[in-house]
């Protein structure tokens, strides 16, 4: 029988607290073998992404570890950060979860892949020179499907979205063709269609080259379309293990069926949600442009290109189109962050656009924000309650007593247990840092909340839970909801409207029932059929 790429045994991981010892990993076993895709799933602080961080020397120094981690041979669980060097790149490389914060904002993304190209020695002992280097980054951009890959290479990680920056990331681990690979939520940040793309790049590095995949990740849809075999940890402990097919035919634990259970799907029929639409409306954007410049203002691209919508009190409106298609651009302007080129953009008949910062700050508190990417917006030298009770420091919402109070029933709210308010944002898992960002942004009960893909680092489960709890909370207090994802059966259950993005201008809007179920434009047709089913 082949040797295992990679096995753990009988792995167990103490993190060492101010609160004292935490256990997030317990007695926890498997293997993943040349040319296997082994899916890692669970919910949100399972232990998942903790397991496979111990695989590649990644663990904080609080970390304590006991049991064996065998890579290609090699017992790697003692070894020094110095032995670790010749072994990341070309034994095992590691996709992040969240490439906002792996990726360096100093260099450009492309300085970035040539510099993981040159740090390791080809097969003949000599390291690529920098013209080879930079051709093979351009073929990577590439072969991840970055668009204008020769033109971004030389851009800066923050002149890319979030699911651009995701496959900078991917670029970048398969670079040395590494025997293992590590894929933590390789697809959290990417739209349908390049979701697509990105699994069948997988699949190709798997059967080409027999690498190893280990696949952490909430998407049942992409564990169906990609696994081998499946590994369900719960509470730090593996609790079933199987063949793809049989775990999805056939599960055995209560646990694994309840995660299958949460799933969301686009039902073939559902009534549209009606909303009393009389009187102003919440937001109104109006013939909206936004233009960017690069490579020293010699060159501009159109970011949002005469974008109109309204969003009236109590109404969501999902706005979907592939990464780069200007969503999250539309999201920073509607909550002022960034200024348009032109157009307008009005929050309760109030144009926002030009407004300065002194006359805006007392009009913030009326809309919060949901990042995509939690681990760059929450600071990270405060505690998870201070980052939430911040706005209520800045805008004088009530004594401390009182700040506290609200502190704890968003936590509450969003289903993290008592103590993490004393936590910092480091010590949590991505889908927790998520739900920290939701409580922050409902805490002073806003008239409009924009939600830049606010469940795309949580497990099913807790989406399904998030979700309840978002439908819950706007029909208490009516706000108005700009919300926008890739998720296509997350809009279809939110949105009262939906409007679809291309390049950065409207291709089509209507209700969830028209735009989902019977869309006129190829091009909405073609994101519908690139959702991962089961």
């Amino acid at each position: 029988m082949t040797d295992a790429a990679l096995a753990l045994t009988g792995l167990s991981v103490t993190f060492a607290t101010d609160s004292g010892d935490v256990r997030a990993v317990e007695e926890v076993s498997f293997s993943v073998f040349p040319g296997e895709v082994l899916a890692v799933v669970g919910e949100s602080g399972s232990g998942k992404s903790v397991s496979v961080r111990s695989a590649i020397g990644l663990l904080p120094g609080t970390a304590r570890v006991d049991g064996h981690v065998v890579l290609g041979g090699t017992d790697v669980t003692t070894l020094s950060d110095k032995a670790w060097e010749g072994l990341r790149g070309d034994a095992i490389s590691m996709i992040f979860q969240e490439p906002g914060s792996a990726l360096d904002p100093l260099f450009t993304v492309g300085f970035q892949i040539v510099e993981a190209l040159r740090a390791h020695p080809r097969g003949d002992g000599k390291r690529m020179n920098k013209k080879a280097a930079k051709a093979r980054a351009i073929e990577l951009l590439t072969t991840v499907g970055l668009p204008s890959p020769e033109q971004r290479f030389g851009y800066f990680p923050h002149e890319l979205s979030g699911g651009q920056k995701q496959r900078v990331m991917i670029a970048i681990a398969i670079s040395c063709e590494a025997k293992v690979i590590i894929a933590d939520e390789p697809t959290t940040a990417l739209d349908v269609t390049v979701q697509a793309e990105i699994l069948d790049l997988l699949r190709d590095l798997r059967d080409r080259l027999g690498c190893a995949i280990v696949l952490i990740t909430h998407s049942m849809g992409v564990v169906s379309n990609l696994a081998d075999r499946v590994v369900v940890m719960n509470q730090g402990r593996v609790v079933e293990e199987a063949p793809v097919r049989q775990l999805f035919d056939a599960p055995t634990e209560d646990y694994t069926k309840k995660l299958l259970a949460a799933v969301p799907k686009l039902a073939p029929a559902a009534s549209d949600k009606l909303v009393d639409k009389t009187g102003e409306p919440v937001l109104a954007v109006d013939n909206l442009v936004v233009q960017f410049s690069s490579g020293g203002g010699s060159k501009a691209f159109r970011a949002v290109d005469d974008v109109s919508f309204s969003i009236h009190k109590g109404e969501t409106l999902g706005l979907v189109g592939e990464s780069g298609s200007g969503k999250s651009t539309i999201g920073r302007c509607v909550a002022a962050l960034q200024k348009p080129t032109s157009g307008t953009v009005s929050v309760m008949g109030q144009e926002i656009s030009n407004l300065s910062q002194r006359k805006l700050r007392p009009m913030r508190k009326r809309f919060g924000f949901v990042f995509q990417d939690p681990a760059t917006s929450l600071n990270p030298r405060l505690t998870t309650g201070q980052c939430i009770a911040e706005p209520m420091v800045v805008h004088k919402y009530g004594s401390a007593a009182e700040i506290e109070a609200r502190t704890k029933e968003l936590l509450d709210a969003v289903q993290l247990p008592a103590g993490t308010e004393k936590r910092y944002p480091h010590e949590l898992s991505g889908g927790q840092r998520q739900r920290i960002s939701l409580a922050r942004a409902l805490v002073l009960q806003p008239d409009l909340l924009v939600a830049d893909e606010p469940t795309s680092a949580l497990d099913v489960s807790v989406q399904a839970a998030v979700l309840d709890l978002f439908e819950g909370l706007q029909q208490e207090f009516g706000f108005a909801c700009l919300f926008i994802s890739h998720d296509l059966a997350v809009v279809d259950r939110v949105s009262h409207k939906v409007a679809v993005l291309k390049d950065g201008g409207l291709v089509e809007m209507g209700t969830p029932w028209k735009i989902l179920r019977s869309p006129e434009e190829d091009y909405t047709k073609r994101l519908l059929a690139a959702i991962p089913t089961i």
